[in-house]
């Protein structure tokens, strides 16, 4: 795609008081035919603004008038990519990235986002090397049906100022609760009417409804262990009579919260195991109906998908699984950005970091393991990641943009599809990452917001 960026200035008063005269340098005018002298729209984000362009001497800028940049609130002195279109008459900058975040913390200054204020400060900074906008929104700024909306951008400090309706949304709320709020599922529902916003990563994605749309996917099924809702007491004997593991995991569940694990001991026994912060609690069933009746009151707030268990890799006798985050990039094209190993702690069978896992390497965490198996299981994992995320995309309502797939081996060398996550963290990559570098997850998602915005 033919790119031009523009660094944008306020130009001299009495121009255009108003806004409705631009100034465009004369060999970027050329390049893209845009004519002087004639009415054009100019558009940044969803808004619009009737001009007449005239030509100026100064290379590679567009002169606005002080007025516009503060409706607008453009990033002056800064560059936005620009494209123009000759039927419609329209000549665009950005694109204008707006980002959902869950909250912000106001008596913290200086980190108002918490821990991902990192995240946003870089993704900032990824913005201005790439030619983009970027603001911040919280649920309290997702009013109805307006036109603009106010989010916090980071200009040497964070200030809050408001924004037209943006090329591009990102949700990164982290909680099912908020998601689900009404003015946030109104907001949702009125910028996905617009016909050029582009809104990625819907919603936080179920176990089922993943599983399930991926069954109807061609040559996924390899990749799904066998999985149902845990609707009855006959689902769980049926489970338990064909494998001599079962998990049932919490539909809506994420960082391992509330699954358990069900061995099927000696005799009739079962033995469940409940893991926690502080470790993992046994209790034992003489029978399923008892195993049952226990989970029913849970089952009433929860409800859980039962799935085969797998015998997986691991180091020292810990359960290894990955966490491969993929993502679309500069193509539009889904790839794998990154992929780790998660080693459970002590006494657990998850590896999610808030359970006391620990982070390696895919390669270090293969050699650990010892398997002959595992040689070639950075590749399959790979391989699996990009082939996971495409049924996605195929089979499950909404569009995705990046997805945190866990995925596991087992001690034959098999992948096993683990979860989807819509929402993946942006800590669970941080540590493996090296430090006052852009990360590549985070270069990638600005360039793909740059294609999805056409710039």
């Amino acid at each position: 795609m033919k790119r031009t960026k523009v660094k944008l200035q306020i130009q001299s008063s009495g121009v255009s008081s108003e806004g409705s005269t631009i100034k465009l340098s004369e060999a970027i005018a050329k390049k893209w035919k845009i004519p002087f002298h004639t009415p054009l729209k100019l558009c940044f984000g969803m808004d619009r603004q009737e001009v007449t362009v005239v030509p100026s001497s100064k290379v590679g800028v567009l002169q606005v008038s002080e007025s516009l940049a503060s409706r607008w609130n453009l990033p002056v002195n800064e560059s936005l990519c620009l494209r123009y279109k000759t039927k419609a008459r329209t000549l665009h900058i950005g694109p204008l990235i707006g980002v959902m975040v869950s909250r912000v913390f106001t008596d913290n200054p200086d980190k108002p986002f918490g821990v991902n204020t990192a995240f946003c400060r870089e993704l900032t900074e990824t913005c201005k090397k790439y030619g983009a906008a970027v603001f911040f929104c919280t649920p309290k700024d997702m009013l109805g049906e307006s036109d603009t909306i106010r989010g916090w951008q980071f200009t040497n400090k964070w200030v809050k100022s408001s924004y037209p309706l943006p090329n591009v949304i990102y949700n990164r709320l982290t909680s099912r609760k908020t998601e689900n709020l009404a003015n946030v599922q109104q907001f949702i529902k009125h910028v996905k009417a617009q016909k050029d916003l582009v809104f990625f990563n819907d919603k936080y994605l179920n176990k089922m409804e993943v599983f399930d749309a991926l069954k109807k996917e061609q040559g996924l099924s390899a990749f799904l262990p066998e999985s149902h809702l845990l609707r009855n007491v006959s689902i769980l004997k049926t489970m338990c009579g064909k494998y001599p593991v079962v998990f049932l995991k919490p539909v809506g569940g994420s960082l391992g919260k509330g699954i358990i694990r069900v061995n099927r001991s000696s005799g009739e026994s079962f033995a469940c195991y409940y893991t926690g912060k502080s470790g993992v609690r046994k209790k034992t069933f003489s029978s399923l109906e008892d195993l049952y009746a226990s989970i029913t009151q849970k089952k009433k707030v929860t409800r859980y998908q039962i799935q085969q268990g797998i015998s997986l890799l691991t180091v020292n006798d810990r359960p290894v699984d990955f966490r491969a985050l993929v993502q679309r990039g500069e193509t539009g094209n889904w790839g794998v950005t990154s992929i780790v190993a998660r080693i459970a702690g002590d006494h657990h069978y998850v590896s999610n970091l808030a359970r006391g896992g620990s982070l390696s390497t895919v390669k270090d965490a293969l050699t650990r393991s010892g398997n002959p198996n595992a040689s070639s299981g950075n590749l399959k994992l790979r391989r699996a990641a990009v082939k996971i995320a495409k049924g996605i995309e195929a089979q499950v309502p909404g569009h995705f943009a990046e997805l945190g797939i866990d995925l596991a081996l087992d001690s034959q060398g098999r992948v096993w599809l683990i979860e989807v996550n819509s929402k993946p963290s942006k800590d669970d990559n941080a540590p493996l990452s090296v430090e006052g570098k852009i990360r590549p997850s985070v270069r990638k998602f600005v360039q793909y917001a740059r294609f999805a915005a056409k710039f």
